[in-house]
C-alpha cells in the first residue's frame, strides 16, 4: 500500500512529539514536511523542537517556520504549565543541527500541495494560523489538497475555557477561516481525544521496546502526567495530537457526524466551535465517537516498532 503523504503543522509540545513520532514510524505515512507555529511554546522553540524531533526519529523532514502570533487577536501566551518551559516537560532545551527551509510555512504548504496535487493531507495539531495564511496566499489549494485533518475544537466541551479548546482558542479567527473553506475537513476534537489516555505504565512499555523514542516520551511525559493528575485527578494524559494522526491511518476507529461549523471569535465564548446556520458552509466531518482502547494500542504498538 502506498504511504499517505502528510504535512504536520505543529507547536511541539509533548503530545505533538507523540504525534510526530507516530507519523515517522507508521508504514502507511510519509511525513513530507512539518511547519511550526506558536501555541504550546513560542515560535522559536516550536521550530527548534520540530527539527529536534525529526533528528531523534532519524528522518530528514523539511521544516518551515510559520506564524509567531494570531491573525487578529492578542496572543494568549504559551502553555508552560502543561508542556514545560522548553516544550518537553522538565527536559532542558534540546539542540538541533538542522535548518529550516527558505519558504515560510504558508508558502511551503502551498508549494507542496501544488507539487503533489490530490496527494497531501494537511494535519494541523496547533493553532490554525499557518493554514489560514496558506489559504490567503493561494485559495486554489482547496481544490488540490486531499483533505485537512485537524486536532482542535470540540462540540460538547472545552479545555482552556468552558467553551474553547486550546488550539482554536489561540487563533479563533484563523480557525473560522479554515472551517469556512470549501475543502474536505475532519475535526478530531476533545469529544474523542478525551477518550484516549496513557499513563506511566504505558510509557514504560514503549521505553522497554524502543529506548530512544519511547524513552524520550517517558521522560517528557513525567511533567505532563503531573499536570493531568493535578488538573483532572488521574495520573494519565489525554492523547490529543496523536489521535488526529491515527484518524488518518485508521479512520474506521472513529464515528463521524457531518455539520457546518463556525468559530466564535470574541467574548467569553471566543474559540468555541459550534454548529452554524450560515449558508454555503461545507459540512465538517466531526469525530464524535472513538474506540479509545484500539487507538491507544495502535499508538503504543507503533512507538514500540521504533528504536
Amino acid at each position: 500500500m502506498t504511504a499517505q503523504k502528510i504535512i504536520i503543522d505543529t507547536d511541539p509540545g509533548i503530545d505533538d512529539a507523540m504525534a510526530i513520532f507516530y507519523a515517522c514510524l507508521h508504514p502507511r505515512i510519509e511525513l513530507v514536511g512539518m511547519t511550526s507555529v506558536f501555541g504550546n511554546v513560542t515560535l522559536e522553540i516550536a521550530t527548534r523542537n520540530a527539527l529536534v524531533l525529526a533528528e531523534l526519529a532519524d528522518q530528514e523532514i523539511p521544516v518551515a517556520k510559520g506564524a509567531q502570533k494570531p491573525l487578529i487577536q492578542k496572543p494568549n501566551g504559551v502553555s508552560a504549565h502543561v508542556h514545560g518551559a522548553e516544550g518537553f516537560g522538565r527536559m532542558p532545551a534540546c539542540t538541533s543541527k538542522g535548518q529550516v527551509v527558505a519558504d515560510s510555512a504558508a508558502a511551503f504548504i502551498c508549494r507542496m500541495i501544488h507539487e503533489n496535487p490530490g496527494e497531501i493531507i494537511l494535519c494541523p495539531i496547533g493553532p490554525l494560523t499557518n493554514i489560514a495564511l496558506a489559504l490567503q496566499l493561494d485559495p486554489s489549494i482547496v481544490t488540490k489538497v486531499k483533505s485537512v485533518v485537524i486536532m482542535g475544537g470540540g462540540i460538547k466541551r472545552g479545555n482552556v475555557t468552558d467553551f474553547a479548546e486550546a488550539n482554536i482558542w489561540n487563533d479563533p479567527h484563523a480557525a473560522d477561516q479554515v472551517f469556512a473553506a470549501d475543502w474536505d475537513l475532519v475535526m478530531v476534537g476533545l469529544d474523542v481525544t478525551h477518550q484516549v489516555a496513557c499513563d506511566r505504565a504505558d510509557f514504560a512499555r514503549t521505553t522497554k521496546a524502543a529506548p530512544v523514542l519511547g524513552g524520550f516520551l517517558a521522560e517528557a511525559t513525567e511533567f505532563y502526567l503531573d499536570f493531568y493528575e493535578g488538573h483532572y485527578g488521574k495520573p494519565e494524559c489525554h492523547m490529543h495530537d496523536p489521535t488526529a494522526v491515527i484518524a488518518i491511518t485508521d479512520p474506521q476507529l472513529f464515528s463521524i457526524e457531518n455539520h457546518p461549523l463556525e468559530v466564535i471569535v470574541e467574548g467569553e465564548r471566543a474559540g468555541q466551535t459550534t454548529l452554524t446556520a450560515k449558508s454555503g458552509r461545507r459540512p465538517v466531518q466531526v469525530c464524535m465517537g472513538v474506540d479509545g482502547a484500539a487507538v491507544k494500542e495502535l499508538f503504543l504498538s507503533t512507538i514500540e516498532s521504533g528504536f
